[in-house]
């Protein structure tokens, strides 16, 4: 119902270009599920989705805290060890006051993988803290941004050692045929001397 209605969109394989982000196709499923689906009255039931589930009077358990919540639904989780100025992940350093109280201690980071400029730190399944990176924050950086990032400055600083390996070796090659040009090598025939008689006697010639 949606998919359809999106640019590039086709049923022909030639033209299934990607026109959209990540993040604008989040944006747009989003919409489409708040302002259209949840509104509008099933073709079997006759009501809306939400209203038919506001009528039923079901309350789901909810979690004790926010925290908790982060706990069930942050489902990307990696463990890291506390270091003097921080946590190290993903090249990047995530700080916060609560971690100089567990430096040398293993935490658990959960993420969302479209905005990793803070982590939630859990610790023994206790929330510590949300750990900021002070590079990213005030931005939203999708992890995928950050590996693309990364292996772009790769490519870069290979291409470099490529590009400054050449140089060096056209100066060697440059310096080398210099220095045969200074001092050419005589590749003719040299004489070999005879050998010196020594004499043992005073009348020896």
């Amino acid at each position: 119902m949606l998919l359809s209605r999106l640019p590039g969109f086709s049923r022909k394989q030639a033209d299934r270009a990607a026109v959209l982000t990540q993040t604008a196709l989040t944006s747009e499923i989003e919409n489409y599920l708040i302002r259209e689906y949840l509104v509008t009255p099933h073709s079997v039931t006759g009501q809306a989705p939400q209203a038919r589930w506001e009528a039923g009077g079901f309350l789901p358990q909810m979690p004790d805290s926010l925290e908790r919540l982060d706990l069930l639904l942050l489902t990307v989780a990696r463990t890291r060890r506390v270091q003097q100025d921080g946590i190290r992940f993903m090249g990047m350093r995530y700080i916060d006051p609560t971690l100089a109280a567990y430096v040398g201690e293993e935490v658990v980071l959960r993420y969302d993988p479209r905005d990793v400029a803070e982590v939630r730190v859990f610790h023994r399944d206790r929330f510590l803290c949300r750990a900021v990176c002070q590079e990213l924050a005030g931005a939203t950086v999708t992890l995928r941004d950050i590996v693309s990032a990364r292996n772009r400055r790769r490519r870069e600083l290979r291409q470099t050692i490529v590009d400054r390996q050449r140089v060096v070796d056209s100066l060697m090659e440059a310096k080398r045929w210099d220095a045969e040009e200074k001092n050419p090598v005589d590749e003719s025939p040299k004489s070999i001397p005879s050998p010196v008689k020594l004499k043992r006697y005073a009348c020896d010639e």
